[in-house]
């Protein structure tokens, strides 16, 4: 599959969550983060990936630094998705070199950490909110993939994730992936 399909889809699946969201002021499993600073944490990194693949500069990921929502977070969330996504699908962008803050990389491995950002923090979302996370199992699998060979290429103290967490081999793909990037799927 197209791993800007995979985004498109997994997109889908957390701008459900975030329109079932009642409380945005609730805790999520980010303790330093309300739903409403998560959901802005994930539009501002939509807008920063889609600046950058657009040779513009990126923002800040911080949702304590500007609010990206105003008065309709589902709207804001889907606009910034939707400019994901055209951005994703200009021609070469997948084959260009790229800086983000997890460094430069190509194209195709910014699309899948945006992929993985959004399944974890779709998860958290989850979590917070008392809704399910529906992500393509398979997709997942081949994000742990991704996701288990890139962070052994990075120094512990520039990971952006806790530690892995112990986990059942035969635990959902969800759960084992967040339990690699040092959430308790318990």
């Amino acid at each position: 599959m197209n791993p800007v399909d995979d985004l498109a889809a997994v997109l889908d699946s957390t701008s459900a969550l975030v329109a079932g969201v009642s409380r945005w002021d609730a805790p999520t499993p980010c303790p330093e983060w309300t739903v409403r600073e998560l959901v802005n944490h994930l539009v501002l990194g939509h807008r920063l990936f889609t600046a950058v693949l657009r040779g513009e500069e990126g923002g800040s990921l911080d949702p304590r630094t500007f609010d990206a929502l105003g008065d309709d977070p589902v709207a804001a969330y889907r606009d910034a998705v939707a400019g994901l996504l055209a951005a994703f699908r200009q021609p070469g962008v997948l084959e260009q070199v790229v800086e983000v803050p997890a460094g430069t990389v190509p194209g195709i491995a910014a699309v899948q950490l945006r992929i993985v950002e959004e399944l974890v923090h779709g998860w958290d979302l989850a979590r917070a909110t008392g809704q399910e996370a529906k992500f393509d199992d398979a997709m997942v699998e081949r994000e742990i993939a991704f996701s288990a060979a890139k962070l052994a290429d990075l120094p512990p103290e520039r990971s952006p994730f806790a530690p892995p967490v112990p986990v059942a081999e035969d635990a959902p793909p969800l759960d084992r992936l967040v339990a690699l990037l040092g959430r308790s799927p318990r």
